[in-house]
């Protein structure tokens, strides 16, 4: 079971801007890719040392810089330096805790989202934080180095200049990159729908403690689920109306798209909320019955041989007087007795329509 939240104990008492990686160490080491493009051409390159990021500043070809490992905090600072990252934004960065938001520096837009996806052999929620810095002529993405994310379609895209994103700025590739973050959220979903649908026809055939088990563990991910996707409907709220030369007009359209998207992604959580919660209510209610059904049963069973326990409570007693003791047909009398009231209170029961 993954923690609600991270240790900060390492920030404690330290000023504002205190560059600490909180959290966990999710690589090895810090590999840093270069896409410098514009509508005629493309150069894609493997950065080994942070240094060589610097020469594109000041070039006019739009660049993406991803990278993925945030461990290491004097590549942070470096990158910090050269591209006028506030320092806010790099602690930011650095504590991966944080919830999706927005903060606009003025020179540069940063924006902090949840890459999420599921694990193959079961549907835990694995989740990534992804920093998004947008300046003038270029975008830094921050990973925490999960192998394997979203954007590789959209590298696909800048390769083979297929679509608007070579063709436009660099608020276009901000938006891209939000765009196939969000996108991913609607595979969860689904895979989550399905597993949902299952244990809900399951629920209502048979129910088992691995049941509970299951549906607790899918409660308690969708909960996670909506943590980090609720906060995105104002991060792209507030995106839409920033009043900031890094952003044009033009791709506010597309941001109301995410929007939009954001809104029905919230709403299919909202709805699996609520099915998990009346499942669980099925559950007790199923379990319940199964209770009453069984002591339904086993009082109508001793409700029916109480007369003849009664009979042989009497006849069991040692009174040497007792009228019937030296009796030669006391014992089938006694038998035929309890046999007659047991079947009286069998037709009794049935009459009442208990069985």
């Amino acid at each position: 079971m993954k923690p609600t939240t991270k240790k900060r104990s390492s920030k404690a008492g330290l000023p504002p801007g205190s560059l600490v990686h909180i959290g966990e160490k999710k690589a090895e080491e810090v590999e840093i890719t270069v896409f410098s493009f514009n509508e005629s051409g493309l150069e894609e390159k493997e950065i080994k040392l942070v240094e060589e990021c610097f020469i594109y500043k000041e070039k006019e070809n739009k660049t993406w810089i991803n990278v993925e490992g945030i461990h290491k905090v004097d590549i942070l600072e470096k990158l910090g330096a050269c591209f006028n990252i506030h320092p806010l934004a790099l602690e930011d960065i650095l504590n991966t805790d944080q919830r999706p938001k927005i903060e606009d520096f003025g020179d540069t837009i940063y924006i902090v989202l949840k890459m999420l996806s599921l694990s193959q052999n079961s549907f835990n929620i694995v989740t990534e934080q992804v920093s998004i810095i947008l300046g003038q002529n270029f975008v830094i993405s921050f990973q925490e180095g999960i192998k394997g994310d979203v954007f590789n379609p959209l590298r696909e895209r800048l390769r083979a200049n297929k679509g608007k994103i070579r063709k436009s700025g660099t608020d276009y590739l901000a938006y891209s990159l939000m765009d196939a973050i969000v996108d991913s959220y609607f595979l969860i979903l689904e895979r989550l729908g399905e597993r949902i649908e299952y244990i809900e026809d399951e629920l209502i055939q048979k129910t088992t403690s691995k049941t509970i088990k299951e549906i607790h563990t899918l409660k308690r991910e969708v909960l996670f689920l909506r943590k980090s996707v609720w906060p995105l409907r104002e991060v792209i709220n507030n995106l839409q109306r920033e009043d900031s030369n890094l952003i044009n007009e033009s791709i506010k359209i597309y941001l109301r798209d995410i929007y939009d998207h954001t809104i029905q992604i919230i709403d299919t959580i909202e709805t699996f909320r609520d099915m998990l919660s009346g499942m669980l209510e099925i559950y007790l209610s199923s379990t319940n019955n199964r209770i009453n059904e069984a002591m339904r049963t086993l009082t109508i069973i001793a409700t029916i041989f109480m007369p003849p326990t009664f009979i042989a409570g009497i006849y069991g007693m040692n009174f040497k007087y007792l009228p019937e003791l030296d009796w030669h047909w006391g014992y089938p009398f006694a038998l035929l007795l309890m046999l007659i009231t047991t079947v009286s209170m069998l037709v009794y029961v049935k009459n009442k329509k208990w069985i």
